[in-house]
């Protein structure tokens, strides 16, 4: 999880949390938990990023629209993540 950026990994959390994952839906999920507006620029080259690193797998909706899944790896990755994050927190929350 080191070689992703905080926005990276903030994708791949969205893109398991919504139920169609597609570009458009990932950008709305994102401006809402970040009060942040984000553009295409950043979005779409870091979700190329992600397919390349092997997290997310892109397929084709319609000629306009892909949407976005993760992969095996990804999952593994989040997974390891939420452990990692969880091992950091205990007994500080308290």
């Amino acid at each position: 999880m080191f070689e992703l950026t905080g926005f990276q990994r903030d994708l791949l959390y969205c893109i398991a949390a919504v139920e169609e994952p597609y570009g458009l839906g990932i950008k709305e999920e994102l401006e809402e938990y970040g009060s942040e507006e984000i553009n295409h620029g950043r979005l779409y080259p870091n979700l190329q990023t992600l397919i390349d690193k092997g997290y997310l797998e892109k397929r084709e909706i319609d000629d306009r629209t892909n949407a976005y899944e993760l992969t095996d790896a990804g999952r593994k990755l989040l997974a390891e993540r939420q452990e990692w994050e969880a091992t950091q927190l205990s007994g500080t929350l308290d």
